[in-house]
């Protein structure tokens, strides 16, 4: 079992009365940020350790606490004892730390006790050694909160339980030089706000299958860091999606499917940003309608295509193109997906050319093509499995 133990006691430096951890990082919080990183890398309790409590780290708390997660706020290292399970490995979150998942993942994936540490001397970074500091993470067991808990409860917690892990022999792991840029412990606001943006779109998934994974998200990765700095609503990209995808839809209509189909793209990809935009900032009900906005544009300009060709054979396949993606993202969300499937964002991008050529039968048929041979492929897998 995992736990994360998160410090929230410092003020920031350039804000008296504010916590650090409640600062502005990417539409988030510090300390939320914190806490999806220690629930992607399979923390199942979140306990904080704060100095006080604000409205803000009230709010905060509970939108981690949406997340699955089960959390506590306490102020001691005793507190901490009583809250945790006795078998439970304990991963550290310094007070201010940014960093990545990967860092986070490979010191939970630690087999034993673990610090990383750095040769930045850095003012908030603490020393461990003459050349060597902590760099504001490590993996514990729960026995070095009970040796903490057991020194007078005027001790420092933070550093305390540094001191036991570094007398205990805790195994040190260095921050290399690709871990080193995206890691950092900061508690201004400037310098939160720049960094929070790009490292929050960063976590956006990186999707399995290829139109998602290549095309979709570093779109939505270039595009997150700017609507988050000017404070751009949800709802606004979501609107603005499904205007382009009505306008998209009015232009096969009338006669022009293939600029329909580059804008039935335009608009997956912004309800693609509104999906990402809502996942940041815990808006769960959007995400999940910008989420299945994307298949449905598509299905709406297929039958679209399909009524402006030869009537009946165009309305055909586009209704067999729509049942056989329905059936394969029926199947997908239950499969391990792979980087060459069908997916709602390739049909466009595939049935774009020949809709140029003005072929949209045959448009329609090589997408509804594609899709029957992910779906063969995805039940062979279902199939093989044992």
């Amino acid at each position: 079992m995992l736990a994360g133990l998160i410090f929230a006691t410092e003020d920031a430096d350039d804000r008296v009365g504010v916590l650090a951890a409640t600062l502005p990082f990417g539409g988030l919080t510090l300390i939320e940020f914190q806490a999806r990183l220690l629930v992607a890398a399979g923390a199942t309790h979140i306990i904080l350790v704060v100095a006080r409590m604000t409205p803000e780290l009230l709010g905060a708390i509970s939108r981690i606490g949406r997340r699955g997660v089960s959390v506590d706020a306490v102020r001691s290292a005793g507190e901490v004892l009583e809250k945790l399970h006795p078998l439970a490995r304990v991963l550290v979150v310094a007070d201010g730390v940014v960093t990545t998942s990967e860092v986070v993942q490979a010191i939970a994936a630690a087999p034993h006790d673990t610090l990383l540490v750095t040769d930045q001397m850095d003012s908030h970074y603490e020393r461990v050694g003459a050349n060597v500091a902590w760099a504001g993470l490590a993996l514990l067991d729960c026995k070095r909160i009970a040796e903490v808990a057991a020194l007078p409860r005027d001790y420092d917690f933070q550093s305390t339980l540094l001191r036991v892990a570094a007398q205990a022999a805790a195994d040190q792991v260095r921050l290399d030089a690709h871990m080193a840029p995206g890691h950092t412990i900061e508690r201004s606001t400037q310098a939160l706000a720049a960094r929070g943006n790009g490292t929050v779109a960063a976590l956006v998934a990186r999707p399995a299958r290829w139109a998602e994974r290549y095309l979709l998200s570093p779109l939505i990765r270039l595009i997150l860091p700017p609507l988050m700095t000017r404070g751009v609503g949800t709802i606004t990209v979501l609107a603005g999606g499904i205007a382009v995808a009505l306008g998209a839809w009015l232009t096969i209509f009338i006669g022009h499917p293939a600029v329909g189909m580059a804008l039935t793209y335009l608009a997956v990809g912004v309800t693609g940003v509104a999906a990402a935009l809502a996942w940041v900032r815990d808006e769960g009900s959007v995400a999940r309608i910008a989420e299945h906005l994307t298949p449905a544009i598509v299905a709406g300009a297929a039958l679209l295509v399909g009524y402006g060709a030869d009537r009946p054979a165009g309305l055909i396949l586009a209704t067999t193109l729509i049942i056989i993606a329905a059936l394969l993202e029926r199947v997908a969300g239950s499969a391990h997906a792979r980087r060459l499937w069908a997916s709602p964002v390739a049909y466009p991008l595939l049935m774009l050319p020949l809709l140029a050529l003005g072929q949209p039968l045959f448009a329609l048929g090589l997408a509804a093509l594609y899709a029957v041979v992910t779906l063969a492929v995805a039940i062979e897998g279902f199939l093989e499995k044992p």
